[in-house]
Formats: structure tokens, sequence, C-alpha cells
């Protein structure tokens, strides 16, 4: 790659501003200087640490899946359930679609994410560059925004604070593996640099003063590589276009139709959240009695119980981050459509803000799933999942996907061109 170098140029992921490649201290990171986005870090011995980081996940969660989970325990009778359980009895419950949801985002996705990191990250350790790396590294960060132990966790919680009046909650080995497979993998990912993967390198420009001057990437005729971030020149004749260093298929310098996109995943999660939030997400019944609960009900229960912090916690998460996240999203794709300059940084930050904490509304759909997987005591207590659930957790999963069709790079395009077409420059 003759036209490439260590000091070449980046562009920011999230406003497409260039930047030359320069050297930054041990630990620290390069931001954006529009937006503010990062960059990257330098991550000392990154390989050594993410691979035994990873491999000690792999462990914990081998752990996790294998032993008993948590058990309720009611009198002599003692209910015990495995980490995959909740999947599995929505499955039996009629509820099956919310079963695969709540499996693939606790137990599939997590594994995947693992043994592919493994598989690239013992290679790399021992020397050599393992085969398929594009697609398999690929596959890890599609996979990545779907692992949600993090919120498993939270459902759980909820799930113990609910039925402590019930019976006594009796943690299995899985559940202390389980914690320490959260711990783990976060602190794997905190240590893990793609430039172990991916040598941190971009295009020399032939004409310093022209790049200096171009705002974005795309004003020079590049876009970067969806799978190892690499700026590719578009090619001068009409041929496919493709990253010299990975092989991968560039599709073009923005995501294709984000915009109808996300518009069309944004109407239907605002229509699923009707029914979600009016049928109930599951009933429990104590000695044949009982009532359904709906989202709002479950969250005053947990007041009620002394449980406010909790309470308010999975309020908003279930109510205010679903809600939020539409009308977020709706403000962006607005402003974008119309060209608006106005608050162009804090704007991309709250697109980032919005794409993390999107996830965490899953916590209902968890708790579902744990209560009817430990709550099977015949006469005395049985939970069943309601209709609601489905809902919930398809407008859940049409959000997450709204907004990773939005292309928050269109933010600066539109505010450009419009203010080229109003004042006779661009926006800097």
């Amino acid at each position: 790659m003759p036209v490439y170098a260590a000091d070449g140029l980046l562009a920011c992921h999230a406003c497409d501003c260039l930047h030359r490649i320069v050297a930054v201290p041990a630990r620290a990171k390069a931001l954006c200087r529009r937006c503010g986005a990062l960059l990257y870090r330098n991550m000392p011995r990154s390989l050594d640490h993410s691979a035994a980081l990873y491999l000690a996940a792999l462990i914990l969660f081998l752990l996790a899946n294998t032993f008993p989970f948590v058990a309720l325990q009611y009198g002599d009778r003692i209910e015990q359930s495995l980490l995959v359980s909740g999947g599995f009895a929505l499955q039996r419950a009629g509820m099956g679609e919310i079963g695969l949801l709540v499996f693939l985002t606790s137990v599939v996705f997590p594994f995947l994410t693992i043994c592919g990191m493994l598989y690239l990250l013992l290679p790399l350790r021992f020397g050599y560059r393992p085969p398929w790396m594009t697609p398999v590294w690929r596959l890890v960060r599609s996979l990545s925004p779907w692992s949600l132990i993090g919120v498993f966790m939270l459902g759980l919680l909820v799930s113990v604070v609910k039925l402590q009046d019930l019976a006594a909650i009796v943690p299995g080995v899985a559940f202390y593996a389980f914690i320490g497979l959260l711990v783990v993998s976060a602190a794997a990912v905190a240590s893990f640099d793609p430039a172990v993967l991916w040598p941190r390198m971009g295009p020399v420009p032939d004409n310093d003063a022209a790049s200096a001057a171009a705002d974005s990437a795309a004003a020079l005729g590049y876009a970067v590589c969806s799978t190892c971030d690499l700026l590719v020149r578009r090619p001068a004749a009409d041929v496919r276009w493709v990253c010299p260093r990975c092989g991968s298929a560039v599709h073009g310098m923005r995501v294709p139709n984000s915009i109808s996109r996300t518009w069309a995943l944004l109407g239907s999660a605002a229509l699923l959240l009707v029914p979600a939030n009016l049928y109930p997400v599951m009933t429990v019944t104590r000695f044949g009695q009982g009532e359904p609960n709906t989202i709002l009900s479950g969250v005053v229960h947990l007041v009620q119980d002394g449980a406010w912090p909790l309470g308010l916690l999975v309020f908003f998460a279930s109510f205010i981050v679903p809600l939020s996240k539409i009308a977020v999203l709706v403000l962006l794709l607005v402003t974008v459509q119309r060209e608006s300059a106005w608050r162009l940084r804090d704007r991309t930050l709250l697109y980032r803000v919005t794409e993390v904490v999107g996830a965490w509304s899953m916590v209902d759909i968890f708790l579902v799933g744990i209560m009817v997987a430990l709550v099977r005591m015949d006469g005395l207590a049985t939970v069943y999942p309601g209709i609601g659930a489905s809902f919930f957790g398809a407008a859940v999963v049409l959000t997450m996907m709204a907004a990773h069709a939005f292309d928050p790079r269109l933010v600066w395009d539109r505010a450009a061109s419009g203010h080229q077409e109003q004042g006779g420059q661009r926006h800097e």
C-alpha cells in the first residue's frame, strides 16, 4: 500500500472531519477537533491484555452456563434455573419470539463475540494472522451492540427485589461467574485497540493545502471502510469500490438510504410502543390470585415495596429511554432534512448518547424471562408472560436498528450544504 502511511489522513466516524494521524502518549486518546468524538487510543500491550481478558471471559462464560444460576426457595421446595432458562421458559409459555430474543442477546451473541475476538487475538499473539480475519471482525463488530449481559444483570436485580417477599433467592455458582464475566468483558473491551488488527494508517494527500482546506473526507473523494476504518479514495473508473487492505466492499460516502430507513424504523417502533404500554407484560399469580402488570404498574409496585431507586431506574430504562430515543432521532432527522446548522456538535453528542443508552430498555424483557423461568410453583405462585412483552421487545429492537441506520455525518453534510447555498461559503 504505497500511498498509505502511519502519519496519513483519517476521518472522524461521527462527522467525517479529516485529521492527520499523530502519535499520542500511552493510555491517551485523540479526539475529533470538530465534534469531540473518539478517533483512537494508545493502549500499550493491548494484544496481551485483551487476549488474556477475553480468554478469562470465555472461561467465566462457560461456568455461567454450566452450573445453576439462581434458585427460588419456598420452604422445602427449591426451583433452580440456568442462565439459558429464561429463553426456553418463554418459548414453553407460547412466547417464542421473545424467548429467542432473550436467548440471543444474553447467551448466543456474547458467546460469538468472545469466541470471535479470541479467534482474532490468539493467533496474532503467537505471530501469525488468522484466515478469514475480515469476515470474523465484521461479525464481531455487528454483534457487539447486541451483547447485553449488563442489561441482563440489571433485569436479574429487579427480579430479585420483586421476588424477595415471595421466597428466598439463592444465588448459584453461575451467578458469581456471571458477575465476573460482566467485569472481565468490560475490561477486555476497554483494553482492546483496533490497531492490533488493522495498523493505524491513512492515505498521504497529493496536495497538503487542499486536504487542509477540506472539511470532510468526502470533499476529497474519500470514504471510510466500514470494516477496518481505512480511508479509501473513489476509483476513477466505474469499477467495484473495495478496500485495498481488508478487501471489503465500500458502498459509498454515506450509509445508503439512511434517512428513509431511519424514518421507517422509527414509525414502526412508535406504533408498537402504544400496545406495549397498554397490554400487560406479565401476570404474577399467588395462591390462584393475581392481576396483569403493565410496564408502569410494575414500576409502581417497586416503589410501593420500598425499592424506589430501582423503580426509578426501571422507569427511566423502560419508559423514558424509548420515548426519548424516538424524540431525539426525529429531531435529528428533521434538522438534517431542513439542512439546519443549529448546534451541530451538541446534536452529534446527543446521537452518541442515544445510541449507547438505547439497549438498556431491554431490562423489562430480561425481567420477564427470569421471572417466568424461576417462579414455577404450580398453585403457590406462577408467572405468565403477557403480549405486551412482545410488542415492547419489538419496539426496542426497532429503535436500536433505527439508531444504527442513522448516519450522523449527514448532520454536518446537510448543514454545510445549506450554509453554502445561503451564504456562499461552507460552514466550519
